[in-house]
């Protein structure tokens, strides 16, 4: 993906303690010695859901704000890649609600280091990227990206920009009251039940993931095409390593479908693929699917 010198997103609230270039900075909140727990990260890996209950049990053991660290290089570039990203989700999301004849809010994007405090309950970096509907704020430590590379076996800048433009996804069934009415279900269904409908989100955010991807092909920066050759592969791979039965093999060993809740890795990559075919709202109706393979 060509982005360096792109424009970048004024929605960004970097919370790790120094920022770079024009980002605006926050505070870094110590951690409570938790670190990265692998299982956990595979289980709850892009929940779209209320986290509430699952970040209390992560809460940091002391939230005493720590020194700034100067920030490497690198860290510098992350944050200006992911804001591109956001940038351009921004202006694609904008554009489809407007032409829907509807408002769009803008989501955003948190950056923290460790742990973090949110409307949905207190977080560390071993949920992964999440998106909480309370402050509707998508919230990004940015070591993950070496997590996608080297855990999840997903290298790649697109492949980091499909897990952005995921949990975006999130905000817009938010912005449509898709997340409200499912939520609503909760206690009104089985936990196999509502997992069911669980999975139907997620894929339906992989769909809105690749419909962005669509977009992002017909554009350009100084006149040269935002997207590589390469990129919707990096995508693919990405979406397959996240796979519930992928990360359920990897974590235990075996599947068990009634526990699924992000759909298979099949799954995953083929509602991401007819995003980036259709690139539109109406193909994306995961709830009135009668095959979610897609065959």
């Amino acid at each position: 993906m060509r982005w360096r010198g792109d424009k970048q997103s004024k929605n960004i609230d970097d919370r790790t303690g120094s920022s770079g270039g024009s980002l605006p900075s926050g505070n870094l909140i110590k951690g409570g010695g938790i670190g990265t727990i692998i299982v956990l990260a595979l289980v709850f890996l892009f929940s779209g859901g209320d986290l509430s209950s699952v970040l209390s049990t992560l809460s940091p053991s002391n939230d005493m704000p720590t020194v700034a660290q100067p920030q490497s290089e690198e860290m510098v570039e992350r944050k200006e890649f992911v804001s591109v990203v956001f940038a351009h989700l921004e202006d694609f999301w904008g554009t489809e609600f407007a032409e829907a004849g509807k408002s769009y809010q803008q989501p955003t994007m948190v950056f923290f280091s460790g742990n973090v405090q949110t409307a949905c309950g207190p977080a560390t970096s071993a949920v992964g990227p999440f998106y909480c509907p309370g402050d509707q704020d998508v919230y990004l430590d940015l070591s993950f990206m070496d997590e996608l590379a080297t855990d999840f076996d997903a290298s790649g800048d697109f492949a980091m920009a499909y897990v952005v433009a995921h949990e975006v996804g999130h905000h817009v069934q938010q912005q449509l009251g898709v997340s409200k009415q499912v939520q609503a279900l909760r206690s009104k269904l089985s936990e196999k039940e509502y997992n069911q409908y669980q999975v139907r989100m997620e894929l339906q955010a992989d769909y809105y993931a690749g419909a962005w991807a669509k977009y992002i092909e017909g554009q350009t920066f100084e006149g040269q095409p935002i997207l590589e050759i390469g990129d919707i592969d990096e995508a693919l791979v990405a979406a397959n390593s996240i796979g519930d039965d992928t990360l359920q093999m990897k974590a235990q060993g075996y599947v068990v479908p009634e526990r699924y809740t992000h759909g298979t890795s099949q799954q995953r990559k083929n509602w991401f693929a007819r995003g980036y075919q259709y690139g539109d709202f109406q193909h994306g109706d995961t709830f009135n699917a009668q095959d979610l393979d897609l065959k």
